[in-house]
């Protein structure tokens, strides 16, 4: 099957913006009143949609990133990663009130654990212009939290003709408290939950019937299951792939670069098999080392 060429091809990838401090290498992991110590630590940018960016332009897939980021030296620190990215950055706004935004990521047997600060408003001042851009086809919302504190940027991307796909991204006071998610989410094409996401939204415990929950609110809901590979439901179709072995590095931003390789596929060819398999190998990826964008070239 042949890609579709389209002068819309651009996805626009709209989340916070984080500095990514992550601790490998760690015996155990910290009990209050104890220091540990890593083998090593990696700083890097992070973030559901700087890393579904970084992979979607890895894999040819032109990408911006819509995001609003600190002026302070921590945030700062992270403008020479994103100019060689590949991305187009012209729509991320600097503000000073929008950093530093820090997340720590403890890594130990292939888990992790994270700490995180949020400043300022999700709402960049370039919304408007970026999805009435001429070459943005898709929006992808990489955090249910952004998409609650701008619940109007499905309605208007759907009225400039683009599809939407959204990562809830574990919060545990949005995912497993908010009463009106699915409300929220009206307009979504395409669910990327992982499993925990999915048990904490439909209280169900098996993979099938996660999807079959979330089918009712959804068109197309795409599984991650980590090591068990990903499963994807449309309609009354549903294909499942296996993960590939791999030494696991650090986890870190696995499922936001399956994103990218699901998103890639699906956009040029509407395959959800082909999709499945393209998101498992770019998540593969991004495990064989720290942080989650791909390895420089």
């Amino acid at each position: 099957m042949t890609e579709r060429v389209s002068e819309r091809n651009k996805v626009l990838c709209l989340g916070r913006i984080y500095c990514d401090i992550i601790f490998t290498g760690l015996r155990d992991m910290p009990v209050l009143g104890r220091e540990r110590f890593a083998d090593d630590v990696t700083v890097v940018a992070g973030g559901g949609a700087y890393i579904t960016a970084a992979h979607l332009a890895s894999l040819g897939r032109p990408s911006a990133l819509l995001t609003r980021l600190g002026t302070d030296p921590l945030s700062k620190g992270l403008d020479p990663e994103l100019e060689g990215s590949g991305i187009d950055l012209t729509f991320v706004e600097r503000s000073p009130d929008a950093g530093p935004q820090p997340t720590v990521a403890l890594v130990k047997d292939g888990e992790r654990a994270f700490v995180s600060r949020r400043a300022g408003t999700s709402r960049p001042a370039s919304l408007e212009k970026a999805l009435a851009a001429p070459d943005i086809a898709h929006l992808h919302i990489a955090e249910f939290a952004t998409l609650k504190d701008n619940p109007d940027v499905i309605a208007m991307a759907r009225e400039r003709g683009l599809t939407v796909s959204l990562d809830p991204s574990w919060d545990d006071e949005l995912i497993r408290q908010d009463a009106g998610f699915f409300e929220t989410c009206a307009g979504v094409d395409v669910f990327l939950p992982n499993v925990e996401e999915g048990e904490a939204l439909t209280g169900e415990a098996s993979p099938e019937a996660i999807l079959s929950a979330l089918r009712e609110h959804f068109p197309l809901v795409v599984l991650k299951r980590g090591e068990h590979g990903a499963v994807a439901s449309k309609g009354s179709a549903s294909v499942s792939a296996r993960a590939m072995p791999v030494t696991v590095v650090d986890t870190t931003g696995a499922g936001d670069a399956f994103n990218a390789g699901f998103l890639h596929s699906w956009l040029g060819t509407a395959d959800i098999e082909r999709g499945l398999a393209a998101g498992i190998e770019a998540g593969a990826l991004s495990v064989q080392s720290p942080g989650g964008a791909p390895p420089r070239r």
